[in-house]
């Protein structure tokens, strides 16, 4: 099975048994997530005798998925599975590859004919964006596969004029550089984010307007800091609200990624509190991720209206301000894995190779607080 499938299959909502031959401490740390999958993990290497001693614990009617890091193992495992009558396949490219699967979802139809799509890493979590106009497409938040935006745009026949990231990425590594030199298309960064950064990129002021294509869709930026000191939000067609890594929507940005939580925490309650409660309830958030599928709405995307978030989600309702403060401080979940080392990166200070690239990102994501 390939990761899209697998995709399809978690966005359906099918049931799935998956048997996960990883250590235990890697499964604990970071499994394929869905509303109806029954998991089972046993390590590899308890297996290399046979599985005769786990069969008992395997649905005899329903198919099996075996997930491992690569795919060797599970292909082993699946093998000595099939030879005891099991119906077996095995995840192709392991959980490194999952965790790279984009599935493209279109979200909106915006004014005179364009096109919002939500990009969905299913595996990881993050979410990026593509707005469609005339024969112009601008990207936000994009992942280091850039072949999979330069692809899409190809087969839409349209060209890539701008790439954005809302703010310094700590969690992946973003393909907006490579994609920019790769398509000539501007390359906007937030300024406060940018002040270390080894390249060239336009910035992206507070309140700015941009137009994308003929239909001129407008995205409007503005200044949301809190995650980072710069983090930006957009405005799609004064109606959809992409708010990075400040607000989603179970959960709320954490401060910390930089080392400093205590100086940005009033910044991301004024962002919260102030500037989003400014706007109209109608706008509908989309964010840079999601902590859990239940977020998936049924078509596999990520949105909800603001005005729901600001009741339903509990970071948008602490009205004491210690309390708030000790909650985005003290109940921090851990940090990503090799977040320094991918902010780094993102300055363009390091070039790591792609497998030290795959290596950095695995793992959950981890920018939020709940």
């Amino acid at each position: 099975m390939n990761p899209s499938e697998l995709a399809r299959k978690v966005i359906q909502k099918e049931p799935l048994f998956i048997l996960d031959v990883r250590n235990e401490d890697a499964f604990r740390d970071w499994k394929v997530e869905g509303e109806n999958i029954q998991y089972l993990n046993v390590p590899y290497f308890d297996l290399l005798d046979g599985v005769e001693e786990i069969i008992y614990q395997l649905p005899k009617h329903q198919p099996i998925l075996v997930v491992c890091a690569k795919e060797g193992s599970s292909i082993l495992v699946g093998e000595m599975l099939s030879e005891e009558g099991f119906d077996t396949s095995y995840l192709a490219g392991g959980m490194k590859a999952w965790s790279e699967h984009l599935e493209p979802i279109k979200v909106a139809d915006l004014r005179e004919g364009g096109e919002l799509y939500q990009f969905v890493r299913l595996g990881k979590g993050c979410l990026s964006y593509m707005v469609l106009s005339g024969n112009e497409a601008a990207i936000i938040d994009a992942t280091r596969m850039t072949d999979v935006y330069v692809t899409f745009a190809k087969e839409k026949g349209v060209s890539i004029s701008h790439v954005f990231d809302t703010h310094l990425h700590a969690d992946h590594i973003s393909g907006g550089r490579m994609i920019a030199e790769e398509t000539g298309a501007t390359y906007w960064l937030p300024p406060k984010d940018a002040e270390d950064v080894t390249f060239n990129y336009e910035p992206i002021e507070d309140h700015a307007h941009l137009q994308v294509g003929a239909s001129r869709i407008d995205i409007q930026s503005l200044d949301t800091p809190g995650h980072t000191v710069g983090s930006m939000s957009f405005i799609i067609d004064e109606a959809y609200l992409l708010t990075g890594d400040i607000l989603f929507i179970d959960s709320i940005g954490r401060p910390d990624l930089a080392g400093k939580a205590e100086d940005w925490v009033g910044d991301l309650r004024h962002s919260l509190y102030e500037t989003y409660q400014s706007l109209s309830p109608e706008l509908v958030v989309m964010p840079a991720h999601f902590m859990i599928v239940e977020e998936l709405n049924n078509d596999g995307s990520v949105a909800e209206k603001l005005g729901v978030l600001m009741e339903r989600n509990h970071g948008l309702n602490v009205d004491d301000e210690r309390e708030f403060r000790s909650m985005v401080t003290d109940h921090l979940p851990p940090q990503p894995n090799a977040y320094r080392e991918i902010r780094e990166t993102n300055l363009g200070k390091k070039s790591p190779s792609l497998e030290e690239q795959r290596e950095m990102e695995i793992g959950p994501n981890r920018c939020a607080v709940r």
